[in-house]
């Protein structure tokens, strides 16, 4: 593998982050992960929004514009040989040293990480869903981002295991849903589409909030709110998302089996995802 670090590609092993860098003693770091088609990033815009507005939140100065780091994804994809691929890009505070940093980190870095992915099946392979045994954590400032903080997650990941068609499901201290350990979670009841609330301090992913355009857009029947743990064992269907996977059906959940696995309304929703995703490209 070849990596993109700040102005040059370099093999993986010379790929390295400063001892001194705040990503690093302090998860001073912002990423985004975002599925390439052919060549095109899939809803380029939004990652970089997102990726921007957490770069100012944390005092990060927006050293790139768009066309570099759109260039240097490029140039990494093509350096690695790759179409169809994952690709991560990340963003450090930057060398600052030991303590923590109270002004704007001025000399921040950027790594660009791109791996092949697995073609999307049709139908997708059905996730089985377990509930972690720990309650998600909330945002530790008045937002939640896509950081580097991410030992929640990496903690429920061992917990459930490497099996791919497993899904781990986090819910807040109150026992209510609030998103899977790479995805958000959805459900239809009775032809209405149900997900959790921001409120549950859930990231909102970019493939959640296209899942929701969609559903409002075509006419669905669409609440967010707080939900205990009991509505995903009368759900007709169920759902994971995520920017990598796009929509995956839910085939158990704690081992109660979902009735209806990639049901009717989840294909709508994917087919009219798959449509909105060749036009963006």
């Amino acid at each position: 593998m070849w990596v993109f670090v700040n102005d040059k590609i370099v093999p993986a092993q010379q790929a390295v982050v400063s001892a001194m860098d705040h990503g690093f003693l302090y998860g001073i770091g912002l990423f985004e992960t975002i599925r390439i088609y052919q060549g095109k990033p899939c809803f380029w815009n939004e990652h970089m929004l997102r990726l921007e507005n957490g770069m100012t939140d944390l005092r990060i100065r927006h050293k790139w514009e768009r066309s570099e780091i759109y260039r240097a994804v490029q140039a990494t994809l093509e350096k690695n040989e790759l179409e169809d691929a994952y690709v991560r890009i990340s963003v450090t505070g930057g060398a600052e040293g030991v303590g923590l940093h109270s002004g704007v980190y001025e000399q921040p870095s950027l790594y660009i990480f791109v791996k092949s992915v697995t073609p999307i099946t049709e139908p997708p392979i059905a996730k089985r869903m377990k509930v972690i045994s720990f309650p998600r954590q909330t945002q530790e400032g008045n937002l939640r981002f896509k950081s580097h903080n991410y030992l929640n997650c990496a903690l429920g990941k061992q917990e459930i295991g490497g099996a791919p068609d497993i899904e781990g499901l986090f819910l807040t201290k109150e026992g209510y849903i609030c998103e899977g350990v790479v995805s958000n979670v959805f459900w239809v009841k009775d032809n209405i589409v149900y997900t959790p609330s921001v409120d549950t301090n859930l990231l909102a992913g970019i493939t959640r909030n296209a899942v929701l355009t969609i559903a409002h857009t075509g006419g669905f029947n669409v609440e967010e709110g707080l939900y205990p743990l009991e509505e995903l064992f009368k759900a007709d269907e169920v759902f994971v998302t995520n920017s990598i996977q796009e929509i995956v059906p839910v085939s158990t959940v704690e081992n109660v089996e979902v009735p209806y696995v990639y049901g009717k309304l989840t294909q709508k929703l994917h087919e009219a995802y798959r449509r909105l995703v060749e036009l963006s490209n």
